[in-house]
């Protein structure tokens, strides 16, 4: 199956589709579980293209709806919205584990798989909370993030160098909230699914953030605390880069996202670096390699006493 990638959908068009929010109250964390259906009959190996459902006339590739991601879609209603954007991020991630003959028993019963966006400050963090043992996408967790040490003339610069192209620059101002804010709702989030509660603290329980690289992890989200004067959450102290995983499972190395996609045969699906959508690719990478029976194991790890000094596990790693 040849590379190839789907063109990113410009939202700015269709400014009279996308709902206009003007209440931060509906930013609540809400849990939402997906129902995935069956879309693979063949047992491994099998085709990378199986990893997903057949496409459909009506199942055909949409954008998803940056407003119902957050909880604030006002549309659900309007057929037209319904059916220019997506409202269920598992389906380009719908999958059945029965089908493969090569997977492993994991260690953990949940990743998370994270990729921020921002190089200044943070600006999006989405997470895709996805089942170990059955490859399905249990929820979403997704917030633009506004920065807390710009103007507002810098940040309207800065958001429309990232964003404006992408076509979501409105939707990020509609809804971007202070990192602060981010961390409090999402640890509503991870307690909300039983992976972590501030009253036990310390590490996450039976899960793992999954990234593609350690930037992420490693730097950023410590920076981007220390810029939002808080301390660093204790369930960043480890997790798995995808990449370490990928050169010791198939014995090549993989720079990037987009080199494994290429390599495994996998279509690049929305924008890259719109946070959402490499999220989901990121995804859709781990769920091939969890079919092809790769074992994911904790790759980086922070010392407890110094968390600004980081342990990296594997011997072969990509650095």
């Amino acid at each position: 199956m040849a590379f190839s990638r789907v063109s990113p959908f410009r939202y700015g068009s269709l400014s009279s589709l996308i709902p206009y929010v003007s209440s931060p109250s509906s930013l609540s964390p809400q849990v939402r579980t997906f129902t995935l259906s069956a879309s693979i009959s063949t047992p491994h190996p099998s085709p990378p293209s199986l990893l997903t459902a057949s496409p459909k006339a009506s199942d055909r590739w949409r954008p998803m709806c940056l407003y119902y991601t957050q909880g604030k879609c006002t549309k659900m209603d309007d057929p037209t919205h319904l059916e220019t954007f997506n409202h269920n991020c598992s389906r380009e991630l719908q999958v059945n584990a029965a089908n493969f003959q090569h997977l492993q028993s994991q260690h953990l019963d949940f990743f998370l798989v994270l990729d921020l966006e921002g190089k200044i400050e943070i600006l999006e963090f989405p997470v895709l909370m996805i089942n170990a043992k059955t490859m399905d996408v249990v929820d979403l967790f997704h917030r633009f993030v506004r920065p807390s040490e710009m103007s507002e003339q810098r940040i309207n610069e800065y958001i429309e160098g990232k964003y404006g192209k992408l076509g979501v620059d409105r939707v990020w101002h509609d809804t971007a909230i202070p990192f602060m804010e981010v961390i409090q709702q999402f640890e509503a989030w991870l307690t909300q699914h039983h992976l972590w509660t501030k009253e036990m603290g310390g590490s996450l329980d039976q899960a793992a953030f999954v990234t593609c690289g350690n930037w992420d992890l490693k730097t950023k989200v410590p920076q981007q605390c220390k810029v939002s004067k808080m301390k660093l959450p204790p369930y960043f102290m480890e997790w798995i880069n995808l990449k370490d995983v990928y050169l010791n499972f198939y014995k090549r190395r993989a720079t990037g996202m987009m080199t494994m996609m290429k390599e495994l045969r996998i279509p690049l699906l929305g924008s890259h670096h719109l946070g959402i959508d490499d999220t989901k690719n990121i995804a859709r990478v781990l769920q091939r390699m969890l079919a092809d029976g790769a074992l994911l194991q904790i790759t980086a790890r922070r010392n407890a006493d110094s968390p600004e000094n980081v342990e990296f596990l594997f011997k072969n790693r990509i650095r």
